[in-house]
C-alpha cells in the first residue's frame, strides 16, 4: 500500500496568505454575517481563522446554502467532472454573497 504524504493543507501556500494590506484582526461583522437557506455565496478561505475551513480544492467555488448548523452553514457545491453534489459545512468567516 502507499502511505499519502502531506496533510490537507499540502500545496496550499499560495492559497492561504494574506497580503500585507489585509492582515490583522478580523472585524466582528466577518462572525456575525447571515445567510437564508437559497442564498449563492463565495467560498473564499479566511487564512487567519482555521475554524470551520473547508477543504482547498474547493476555493472560489460557487455553492447555494441549504442549512445553517451551530454557527456554521451547509453549503451545497457540485465538484468533480460528473457534477457530484456535496454538502461541506462552513464557517460564515469563509463566506462571501454571490
Amino acid at each position: 500500500m502507499v502511505k499519502r504524504t502531506g496533510s490537507r493543507r499540502r500545496k496550499t501556500r499560495q492559497q492561504l496568505t494574506k497580503s500585507k494590506r489585509d492582515k490583522g484582526k478580523l472585524p466582528v461583522t466577518a462572525f456575525l454575517k447571515q445567510f437564508s437557506a437559497g442564498d449563492k455565496v463565495l467560498l473564499k478561505a479566511e487564512p487567519s481563522y482555521h475554524k470551520g475551513l473547508f477543504f482547498p480544492r474547493f476555493q472560489g467555488k460557487i455553492g447555494t446554502i441549504s442549512d445553517k448548523r451551530g454557527r456554521c452553514y451547509e453549503v451545497i457545491i457540485t465538484d468533480g467532472k460528473k457534477g457530484m453534489e456535496k454538502m461541506i459545512i462552513v464557517n460564515p468567516v469563509h463566506l462571501k454573497k454571490a
